[in-house]
């Protein structure tokens, strides 16, 4: 019942993620930590707004104590890369952080942290499963959470203070004081809130919030910030005449934004636009890394700055690999995750947000202004994408027709095909310099399409190709 994906494990309450699950995983990672014997035997644990989360995290630290390992508790909610920090600032071999990110209210899950606060590479994971094979129900011994306090096993942390410190040392505090902006915030009833607005306002931005209150159903809504789900901030937006919006995802990893025109703004433009940012008004150099999924103008405006932009597969851990083996600038995804060098080795919705703000106080431009700015030096680049709930029986057959037979859709008509790669999926690059993709979301069961071109009907017109072949075989839900 427990499987990791590319954002660590994650199962529907009461089905796959119960208290057996959560503490079967947490012994077994105890376990793995007893059995490399230089490591310290410390993990940091934390936890998000959703449903059992708070619960599930204490399960955890009380099969962790029952086997000597000292759990480091984050004493309240915290965000996703708040725990990270605390990781890596406590120089801890291990975290977890018990939350489902962006998935609907019905999951939860976990996710592994290792040494700097860096997200669990698969050989880490492919290690803890063994771990896990080597363990039954009744090898999970349980150490109650306030006996575990009072022998000292289990110590509650707050490194809150700590890690917005952090946020505001490496950016321009002055200069967002003295602009006075209006910023609104929608945190998507997740756990963004206290350190952003913190943030804000200590440099004297106005700061309105919307969607605060805990609500482990997220308003009825999928706590993912995109054009859908951001409506209401939109509106929020323009009627408040704000500088601009800013939503984070349930544990604020991700971030979404929405500008004065109540635009929405594609984590493609965000990540292009910070990385314009840092090499053309801030003089930073150094390369940039996307998956296979995000932006390809991420390339252009590298080259233009004498760099390199690196691909890897989805997944945040293949981008937080990559920018330290490369010392690279800045590493992000088209699903709104991104983090710059210096910061942590994850995502962080709330360091990107702050960050986006030192960008329009710095410049004095709006986000269309810049985004404009960029698109006249570099060009344009459309997109289009698609998704579909897959049957778990079909899985295994679509697998085989697209990834195993290399089954490609017609694509007579449009730019030729320049080669292909199965590096994630499939990814399809044509002659024109546009590509399209197919695959597996590793968090959700969704087929996942989507596609790049210098023309939007080119862009629709190849993601109705995939649809067309998938759709001709196998019946999507």
């Amino acid at each position: 019942m427990i499987e990791f994906g590319t954002g660590g494990w994650r199962a529907v309450i009461g089905d796959g993620f119960t208290k057996v699950n959560v503490q079967l995983l947490s012994s077994a990672l105890a376990d793995m930590l007893l059995g490399k014997q230089e490591a310290a035997r410390e993990i940091c644990i934390g936890y998000d707004r959703r449903f059992l989360s708070d619960i599930a995290a204490r399960w955890a630290a009380e099969a962790i104590a029952a086997k000597g390992v000292r759990c480091h508790m984050i004493d309240r909610e915290a965000p996703t890369p708040l725990i990270m920090f605390a990781v890596k600032e406590l120089n801890v071999p291990y975290g977890m952080a018990v939350t489902a990110s962006h998935n609907p209210a019905v999951y939860n899950g976990v996710k592994v942290f290792t040494q700097g606060g860096r997200d669990a590479l698969q050989s880490v994971t492919d290690e803890i499963m063994e771990w896990i094979g080597r363990l039954s129900d009744s090898d999970i011994p349980a150490m109650e959470y306030d006996e575990g306090l009072a022998a000292g096993v289990i110590d509650e942390i707050n490194p809150l203070n700590d890690y917005i410190d952090s946020i505001m040392a490496m950016v321009d505090m002055d200069t967002i004081r003295k602009k006075r902006l209006k910023i609104a915030l929608d945190p998507m009833y997740g756990v963004s809130q206290t350190s952003l607005r913190t943030i804000l306002m200590t440099a004297r931005c106005d700061v309105l919030v919307i969607h605060d209150r805990h609500d482990t159903l997220f308003g009825g809504r999928l706590p993912a910030p995109n054009s859908k789900t951001l409506a209401s901030l939109s509106t929020f937006v323009t009627e408040n005449k704000c500088h601009f919006g800013i939503a984070t995802d349930g544990d604020a990893d991700r971030l979404g934004v929405i500008d004065d025109r109540g635009a929405f703004l594609h984590p493609n433009q965000l990540l292009v636009l910070l990385y314009y940012y840092l090499s053309e008004y801030k003089g930073w150099r150094g390369a940039a890394v996307r998956n296979i999924s995000t932006t390809h103008l991420l390339d252009r405006v590298a080259e233009a700055y004498g760099e390199k932009c690196y691909e890897v597969p989805v997944g945040f851990k293949h981008i937080s690999s990559k920018m330290e083996q490369t010392d690279a600038l800045i590493g992000g995804e088209s699903s709104g995750g991104l983090t710059v060098r210096g910061h942590i080795h994850g995502k962080d919705g709330i360091y990107a947000a702050v960050l986006l703000t030192e960008m329009v106080a710095v410049t004095g431009k709006s986000i269309a202004e810049l985004y404009r700015e960029i698109l006249a030096r570099f060009g344009e680049a459309f997109t289009a994408d698609a998704e579909f709930l897959i049957k778990p029986s079909d899985k295994q057959a679509l697998a085989e027709l697209l990834f195993e037979d290399k089954a490609l859709p017609d694509f007579g008509g449009m730019p030729g095909v320049k080669q292909v790669s199965y590096l994630d999926g499939c990814k399809v690059y044509f002659e024109n310099g546009g590509w399209a993709t197919a695959r597996f979301s590793g968090t959700e069961p969704l087929l996942r399409i989507g596609s790049e071109m210098p023309a939007q009907q080119q862009a629709d017109e190849a993601v109705a190709r995939f649809k067309a072949l998938v759709g001709s075989r196998f019946e999507m839900l």
